[in-house]
């Protein structure tokens, strides 16, 4: 991917690269390149000068999602949803009623803490965020939280435009972290 901040800078990249490209008797099949685009579909993202979003076609996916009725079917749907996580603030934590089903001696269907998450978390996707790209020329912002049994992290931007989140993380705790008081936790976090 080659991205550019005006028409005429992009001409002059795209010719770089062609022709280290052939100088290094390496190849690029025409079929598969595009030139001056604003944005482009790679690996299930849609990936623009705004930032990086969810491939629309996996929207319709998402909300056509059935409830996991066994193990594999929530394998799967936990499997589709942690390629996208970083979408979603507080992810594990939007997850913790789910993956409790992953445990071996689970039984389905679901609790209504498990459907209520799984609903949850498929309306997040749909509201999902675009991604910024990071600027190291604006300023940063790394806000942590930790509850008592995850902790998540958004790293953000702030430009003229207001406060833009470029990424979010998230994880379950530890099982000896469960025990830490509240202030470790976030200071863990």
């Amino acid at each position: 991917m080659v991205f550019s901040k005006s028409e005429e800078e992009h001409v002059t990249h795209v010719s770089t690269v062609l022709s280290r490209l052939r100088a290094n008797n390496l190849f690029a099949k025409a079929s598969k390149c595009l030139f001056h685009v604003s944005s482009v579909e790679y690996l299930g993202y849609v990936v623009s000068s705004e930032g990086l979003k969810m491939d629309q076609a996996k929207f319709q996916q998402i909300l056509n999602w059935p409830p996991p009725r066994n193990l594999k079917a929530l394998q799967s749907f936990l499997g589709f949803a942690n390629f996208y996580c970083r979408f979603i603030k507080n992810y594990s934590k939007k997850i913790s009623s789910l993956t409790s089903f992953l445990k071996k001696d689970s039984r389905f269907p679901l609790n209504e803490e498990a459907l209520r998450q799984f609903h949850q978390l498929k309306e997040a996707f749909t509201t999902a965020p675009i991604l910024s790209h990071f600027n190291p020329s604006l300023p940063t912002i790394v806000e942590t939280d930790a509850s008592d049994y995850a902790l998540g992290a958004v790293l953000s931007q702030v430009s003229d435009s207001g406060k833009h989140p470029i990424a979010f993380d998230s994880r379950k705790l530890l099982p000896a972290e469960l025990n830490m008081i509240s202030m470790t936790r976030n200071s863990l976090a």
